[in-house]
């Protein structure tokens, strides 16, 4: 049980964290309104168009390349401002950009800022929060990611009806990208509230500031207790070499957190977010509807992420991603149906379908992918491994975002679809068989479950002779 105090305290220092969300989901969504226009001025070809949306990826998979070696040396809240700063940078010039190439390097850079933010705020929230509502504060990343991409969807939908459509072509577009600036400067301002994260204060050797933080948040008997497990886990293993990631146990931890980090991705989701309005546009919607539909779809996302942070550490992680998943993989084959058969009043079964998937999606594959990655990774090793899993990650994320298009145009939507529907039976698949459940467990003791039993009994009974 959180005391009343320590909870709106730990609510703060996530709330701030999982606000670099906003930054992940605002990128994601808002290219989708802009796409349109930028195709029609530059005469994009599906590839180009392809490359336009999914630029970001090569900073996003860059910044976590680098997310790991900064934030061991630098500290996580450090990076984080640095990602704030990025974005904010970003968003300015990709509003101003005057050529395609221009925008194209403004976008990779928002992209460096997204990466350092995807693989750290989470990473930071798991290392400050309670067993208990650990599951529950780490999904606030992701609510604040779906939030971003919800209102990012409005915001589209109210700049694509404030002018004519040449009026898009000319500055539309540029309001779009230009509001990214908004939620680069409120991620920033939060992180100036919020200390830096206890796990790497005591492996830096600061444990008396460790401590104070431990304690406000946990009190002082449970800080004692964590102070110490936190202290031995990282004095086992003083080399925190990335190779280490290849020992028997946590290459399995590894193969875990990339397995989640993918299907993150590939499920699908992301080429609804990307092409939304590209897609209801293809069976009928016009006249700026297409993007009504895109916001409804965002909605939905909002309401089922709520719907997860309440449901995550009751039900677990495990048992909603394979509810998630399986439902997906209908969604998905009746997504596809759609574009097969064609029939009458497409338009509304398309959004029922892609809805179902979203709900399913948001209680799934969507949240617990990022609340699981940082859980299951030692304290020495979990800024490394974070980094290798998100990699992977936005690696996924950009062969959706470039050859989504491609995809779509050379396939058809029917077996591009149906080709996600096989993914998510694949994830369902590999969720039952090698995902652990990690509920209501402290980092240390997940950290035992990759460990040979021998190993486990010394440090249980290293831990009671403290």
């Amino acid at each position: 049980m959180v005391k009343k105090h320590s909870f709106w305290y730990v609510l703060l220092l996530s709330v701030s964290a999982g606000m670099g969300g906003l930054l992940y989901g605002f990128d994601t969504a808002v290219i989708s309104g802009a796409i349109g226009y930028l195709q029609d001025l530059y005469d994009l070809s599906p590839a180009m168009e392809g490359w336009v949306i999914s630029c970001v990826m090569i900073g996003g998979v860059i910044g976590v390349a680098m997310s790991g070696f900064l934030s061991d040396k630098y500290g996580r809240k450090n990076i984080l401002l640095v990602s704030a700063v990025f974005f904010i940078i970003s968003a300015l010039a990709s509003a101003f950009a005057t050529s395609i190439t221009m925008l194209v390097f403004a976008r990779i850079l928002g992209g460096f800022g997204i990466g350092f933010a995807s693989a750290l705020s989470v990473t930071y929230i798991s290392e400050c929060a309670p067993p208990a509502i650990r599951g529950r504060l780490g999904s606030l990343y992701q609510l604040f990611t779906i939030l971003g991409i919800s209102i990012t969807f409005y915001i589209n939908y109210g700049v694509a009806n404030s002018g004519t459509y040449q009026w898009g072509l000319e500055a539309g577009w540029r309001w779009m990208l230009g509001y990214g600036t908004i939620p680069g400067i409120i991620f920033l301002v939060l992180l100036f509230f919020i200390p830096e994260s206890p796990r790497f204060l005591i492996k830096k050797g600061k444990d008396e500031e460790a401590y104070r933080i431990l304690t406000r948040i946990n009190g002082e008997q449970v800080a004692k207790r964590e102070a110490k497990e936190i202290k031995m886990s990282i004095e086992a293993e003083q080399n925190s070499s990335a190779k280490q990631l290849l020992k028997p146990g946590l290459r399995m931890a590894l193969g875990v957190g990339i397995f989640l980090a993918l299907f993150n991705q590939v499920i699908g989701m992301n080429a609804v977010t990307y092409y939304g309005p590209d897609i209801f546009r293809s069976v009928g919607f016009e006249n700026n509807t297409e993007f009504l539909a895109t916001s409804i779809i965002g909605s939905v996302q909002v309401v089922f992420t709520i719907v997860a942070i309440l449901l995550i550490d009751r039900l677990g992680r495990k048992k909603l991603m394979a509810i998630g998943s399986s439902l997906m993989a209908i969604f998905m084959l009746l997504i596809g149906s759609v574009f097969f058969f064609e029939p009458e009043n497409s338009g509304i079964l398309l959004i029922l379908f892609i809805a179902g998937f979203t709900a399913a999606f948001c209680v799934s594959m969507g949240p617990i992918p990022w609340v699981m990655i940082p859980e299951i990774f030692p304290n020495h090793l979990r800024g490394k491994a974070v980094g290798i899993a998100t990699i992977f990650l936005w690696g996924a994320n950009w062969a959706i975002g470039q050859f989504t298009p491609v995809l779509i145009n050379n396939m058809g939507g029917a077996f591009t679809f149906w080709m996600f529907a096989v993914i998510n039976v694949i994830c369902f698949l590999f969720v039952m068989t090698i995902v652990p459940e990690t509920k209501n467990k402290t980092l240390e003791e997940i950290a035992m479950l990759w460990k040979p039993k021998k190993n486990k009994e010394k440090f249980s009974q290293k831990l009671t002779n403290m």
